[in-house]
């Protein structure tokens, strides 16, 4: 099995490519979805999440907005935060992987794999880059994103031409879809011809 890194900054269409990696019947884990499932109802991180910052959970689950509110800007509540979630992600991601173990490709989709250090853990890493200006605009597009938010996002993330100086692929989603999902295709060919498969 091959284990393939997929990330790049916010904004930068990295759902889209995976949802085209998944089209060709590569297994995808989605490190946002199974935090989304983890501080959900009844969510394994809820109750530690509430310990360490108070208020921030109902019943729903985590209140984003309220956690967002309580973490932003301050680095040593973001590694609190981080303390709780990664180990969390991590035990679902090895429980993910183990149940493809007969897949010969499997995408990590995680939004901060160099910043957290994940790209150690795969085999080769694909970043999803966009011209700046195009990433800027579908942001701000998103519902409660304001200017401030997005570059305190933005001060978190490794910067994108470092993320694609370090990549072994780079996937453009600043063009038609027609040449993104070729791209995608020629990631997935190289990788299975890389390893005679």
């Amino acid at each position: 099995m091959i284990l393939l890194g997929l990330t790049g900054s916010i904004g930068m269409g990295k759902s889209t490519v995976a949802t085209m990696f998944a089209e060709e019947g590569v297994p995808v884990f989605d490190a946002d979805a199974a935090v989304h499932h983890l501080q959900g109802p009844g969510g394994r991180v809820v109750a530690a999440i509430e310990a360490a910052f108070p208020g921030t959970t109902g019943a729903g689950g985590v209140d984003r907005p309220a956690l967002s509110a309580a973490v932003l800007g301050d680095r040593h509540a973001i590694r609190r935060l981080e303390a709780i979630v990664h180990p969390a992600v991590a035990e679902e991601r090895a429980a993910f992987i183990a149940a493809h173990e007969d897949a010969p490709i499997v995408l990590l989709d995680v939004p901060l794999l160099f910043e957290t250090g994940g790209d150690r853990a795969v085999d080769a890493v694909v970043v999803v880059s966009a011209a700046p200006d195009v990433q800027r605009a579908r942001v701000l597009a998103r519902p409660g994103m304001t200017p401030v938010k997005l570059d305190a996002i933005l001060a978190r993330q490794m910067p994108d031409a470092e993320k694609r100086a370090r990549a072994d692929h780079v996937i453009a989603t600043d063009v038609p879809l027609a040449e993104t999902r070729a791209a995608v295709q020629q990631v997935i060919a190289c990788v299975r011809s890389s390893e005679g498969r």
